[in-house]
């Protein structure tokens, strides 16, 4: 992939549009926002990330006034519809409405075509990629894969046994995706700076049916962590809103394992148990979101696919880093200073990770020797790749 200083002066353009063109909206008052949370607000993972990206853009932008509604999902809000909660949102005033998960991609454009003068955000949809999007529809990501391979970095880094475990969600194109990115940055870590025989290294992708624990509908995440510290892998990275793995690992360690763990999604995931975390990483929404409502409020809005990269100056900005990677207490000393370099690299393009020879699970071909992959080749993920030992698909 590219990396270039178009973040940066999209936001510089926006806040100038914002200063000179949103005055007469604030003067009239408040521009209210919504949020449409997959899981709870709390819930130390995603949703409470994307919650406090919306608080973010509160005090940021005067006279702004979040919404929310959280732990939508068919488990918590039976029988409820992405358009009807919408509806209730519009009535309460809401401007702009961001669904944040990608479960909700059909309802929120159903819910988008009936509020043509509502502006809608869909995070980790495809909508405007595929023609499908009403013009007052748009997505917004985050390049989470580099945060996944430092997170497949400090695991390959601290593993004693050789043996990395992924807790996957559900199995689409982006968990492949975001499991992948994990398995290559340990590959790079074991092979490159540990020098180790790639034989013996072993990364397991264990899928639980959803993005968290629904007691009846999908595996047990605290269960499946606890099986795989029990059968020798010491280090369990999370791909899922929630925190089992690092709680588990944490109760491990409590019992004279010596484990590890590599939560996901919200910054301060690593305070379940400090004391096994590698490091955990995070979604930033704030900067993102800000960008898009001085946009709405200077009328300077567009449907477009973006997708953000971290701030490779600093991945850790609350203001400018929509990915962030938080080092955790676990962390070696020298694992640190490898980390450091591989961060360097990855921001430069000295190091492409996505760039073949590599291969999918069936042996077919990914990307040819030399070939670096494209957004969409990224994007749109059919399988795992080989080396890595899990489903690919439901089926």
């Amino acid at each position: 992939m590219k990396f270039s200083m178009l973040l940066k002066k999209s936001f510089a353009l926006s806040a100038l549009l914002f200063l000179v063109g949103t005055g007469a909206a604030l003067a009239a008052g408040s521009f209210t926002f919504g949020l449409l949370l997959v899981g709870p607000y709390n819930d130390h993972g995603y949703s409470q990330a994307h919650y406090e990206g919306g608080k973010y853009v509160e005090e940021k932008i005067p006279g702004t006034k979040m919404i929310y509604i959280d732990k939508v999902n068919p488990a918590d809000r039976p029988g409820i519809t992405i358009p009807q909660l919408v509806d209730d949102m519009v009535e309460k005033g809401a401007k702009l409405i961001i669904a944040n998960s990608d479960d909700m991609k059909d309802g929120i454009r159903e819910a988008a075509m009936m509020h043509p003068d509502t502006y809608f955000v869909h995070c980790s949809g495809d909508d405007v990629l595929t023609g499908k999007a009403p013009e007052n529809l748009l997505n917004l990501f985050a390049r989470m894969e580099y945060g996944k391979m430092l997170g497949g970095f400090a695991a390959a880094m601290t593993t004693k046994t050789g043996k990395i475990a992924y807790l996957g969600p559900l199995i689409n194109e982006e968990t492949r995706r975001l499991a992948a990115s994990s398995y290559l940055g340990a590959k790079y870590a074991w092979e490159k700076v540990l020098k180790k025989n790639p034989a013996d290294l072993k990364f397991q992708v264990t899928w639980i049916g959803f993005w968290f624990n629904i007691p009846g509908v999908t595996a047990d995440p605290t269960q499946v962590a606890q099986n795989f510290f029990n059968t020798a892998y010491d280090v369990v990275i999370s791909g899922i809103d929630t925190t089992e793995n690092i709680v588990v690992a944490g109760q491990k360690q409590k019992e004279g394992k010596e484990v590890w763990a590599v939560p996901y999604d919200y910054k301060g995931a690593c305070e379940t148990a400090p004391d096994v975390c590698l490091g955990v990483p995070y979604f930033n929404w704030g900067p993102g979101y800000t960008d898009l409502l001085k946009k709405a409020m200077s009328g300077k809005w567009k449907s477009e696919w973006i997708w953000l990269e971290p701030d490779w100056t600093d991945i850790n900005s609350a203001d400018t880093s929509t990915v962030g990677f938080l080092e955790g207490n676990a962390l070696s000393e020298n694992a640190k200073k490898e980390m450091a370099a591989f961060i360097k690299d990855l921001g430069s393009g000295k190091v492409k990770l996505f760039q073949g020879p590599l291969y999918y699970q069936d042996g077919s071909v990914y990307l040819k020797e030399g070939e670096t992959a494209t957004d969409q080749q990224i994007w749109y993920m059919k399988q795992l790749l080989k080396g890595m030992e899990g489903q690919s698909s439901a089926k």
